[in-house]
């Protein structure tokens, strides 16, 4: 067996040093400007959706995508505060707020709002560019956004992937919203959190099949 001070002494004169992480706030910054060039450049190829400057006149509509919006921005500052280990869970709450100005806004819409879907209601081509829309948007921001927090998420992945996924939603929705008359909002919300879930829950199992696999005697 090697004695204690000579493995300190191998271990000490084998370390690197060690790359501080950027402030949170400056690598949400980070974030937030990516998510911003992506709607830039799916604005210039594709263009803003028909009548867009008259519905933001409109104080349902604006609400609804200022909810929207504030999700993802604030969804993304809370993730990148949570990553870090000793942060409190408190910054959680932060996205909430506007997460509930921005279900409160939707959920009045289809109460006031509720019109049966009819057959011819999208054509093809708005469905598929709307798909491609939604794809170009949540799939470069989710793949950032884990990259950004692949090593800090591991202390606390939970409430991290959970604020992610609020974050990515929210961007994802703004997005769908700006050039395409069609609202899916709730289910954007819903398959990035259902996503946020089973990624936990499946984490949750692993870490419980480990767990118990090193605690089985030898």
């Amino acid at each position: 067996m090697i004695p204690t001070d000579d493995l300190i002494v191998a271990l000490a004169a084998n370390m690197r040093p060690v790359r501080r992480l950027r402030p949170p706030l400056l690598r949400a910054t980070g974030f937030l400007l990516l998510a911003a060039l992506i709607l830039v450049m799916i604005a210039a190829a594709h263009g803003w959706r028909p009548g867009l400057s008259v519905r933001l006149t409109e104080i349902r509509f604006a609400l609804s995508l200022a909810g929207a919006v504030l999700t993802g921005i604030l969804g993304a500052v809370a993730a990148f505060f949570v990553s870090l280990p000793g942060r409190s869970r408190h910054w959680l709450w932060l996205p909430f707020p506007a997460l509930a100005l921005w279900l409160v806004s939707i959920g009045y819409q289809c109460l006031s709002f509720w019109t049966p879907m009819l057959p011819d209601g999208a054509s093809p081509g708005e469905t598929a560019s709307c798909i491609a829309t939604l794809g170009l948007t949540s799939l470069p921001l989710s793949l950032a956004m884990g990259l950004m927090l692949r090593h800090a998420a591991s202390f606390n992945p939970a409430p991290v992937i959970f604020a992610a996924s609020l974050s990515v939603a929210g961007i994802t929705a703004a997005a769908l919203t700006l050039f395409h008359p069609l609202d899916a909002s709730i289910e954007i919300l819903m398959f990035n959190l259902g996503t946020a879930l089973l990624m936990m829950l499946s984490g949750g199992v692993i870490n419980l099949l480990v767990s118990n696999r090193v605690e089985m005697p030898q």
